[in-house]
């Protein structure tokens, strides 16, 4: 069955960007594999970069990695969505997103959601974070 995962890349931050989605959103490192473990060198990237990790969001694969390039990451045209189990949950992942983040729509009731909200993080990803009615 055909899949589409969004692919982040970290320009030199990936790991620390793992290590903060495990911290506010709750996700497993499926796998993580750095570039000194690659069977051949890639050029453009230190030893210690990461090559490729798939993190998981409950049902839900993202993959992350450094980028070999200078150039900073741009997300634009996109957001994660993350379905938080209620408004509090919500409230707190939210916040912690937000922390060197920028709010880019505050947390609130909607006519779709008991919680909606649009944050980009640190590293400039876009999230909604929503609160299904029940």
């Amino acid at each position: 069955m055909p899949q589409v995962q969004p692919y982040l890349m970290f320009n030199g931050r990936c790991q620390e960007a793992v290590d903060y989605y495990c911290k506010t959103l709750g996700a497993e490192v499926e796998m993580l594999m750095r570039v000194k473990d690659a069977p051949e060198p890639v050029p453009g990237m230190t030893p210690d970069k990461v090559m490729h990790a798939c993190l998981k969001f409950g049902n839900t694969s993202v993959m992350a990695s450094d980028c070999a390039g200078d150039e900073l990451p741009r997300y634009q045209g996109f957001s994660l969505a993350f379905t938080a189990a209620d408004d509090a949950d919500a409230r707190r992942r939210f916040e912690a997103l937000a922390d060197g983040g920028q709010v880019q729509m505050p947390l609130a009731k909607t006519f779709f959601a008991s919680s909606f909200g649009v944050v980009a993080d640190r590293f400039g990803v876009s999230w909604m974070i929503v609160t299904e009615k029940a």
